[in-house]
């Protein structure tokens, strides 16, 4: 009894494709590598970046197939939709069997669009001073102006 027992339960394990699965939304996440862990999707969750219908969620609810979902990553909405639910992380491959990516190009080109917060310094001379922090900081607040006029 105990050994057909463990059976199932490894069975329902190795299983990725299972008509009654239920997946949190966190662990799908992390699954289809949105997320590097977890964790990381548990807090993103949390702090209102995954939306579902434009509401915040809970890194607890159960997903299906056919939702969607938008995802603030950095400077870019992401928006996917669940094709199939998956018990373990996948590598990068097969990744297009369990979710489809239906961000439009225009996001991914504001990503390259946005100005970098680095600005080239000689090797050899230090981190700026506060002043030149400060001008550093002026000339950047006057490109975004620039930009909104």
């Amino acid at each position: 009894m105990i050994g057909n027992c463990l059976f199932r339960k490894l069975n329902h394990q190795t299983s990725p494709q299972t008509p009654n699965l239920v997946l949190r939304l966190d662990k799908y996440l992390w699954a289809v590598r949105i997320f590097k862990t977890r964790s990381i999707a548990i807090d993103a969750i949390k702090n209102g970046k995954v939306k579902f219908n434009g509401e915040n969620v809970k890194p607890a609810r159960e997903i299906k197939t056919g939702e969607i979902f938008t995802i603030n990553i950095l400077h870019i909405t992401k928006t996917i939709k669940v094709l199939e639910l998956l018990q373990n992380r996948v590598s990068a491959k097969e990744v297009p069997a369990f979710m489809e990516d239906m961000t439009p190009q225009s996001e991914y080109d504001k990503n390259k669009m946005s100005p970098s917060r680095f600005v080239f310094r000689p090797i050899g001379i230090g981190r700026p001073t506060k002043k030149e922090r400060r001008d550093i900081d002026d000339w950047f607040e006057q490109g975004d102006e620039k930009k909104e006029d």
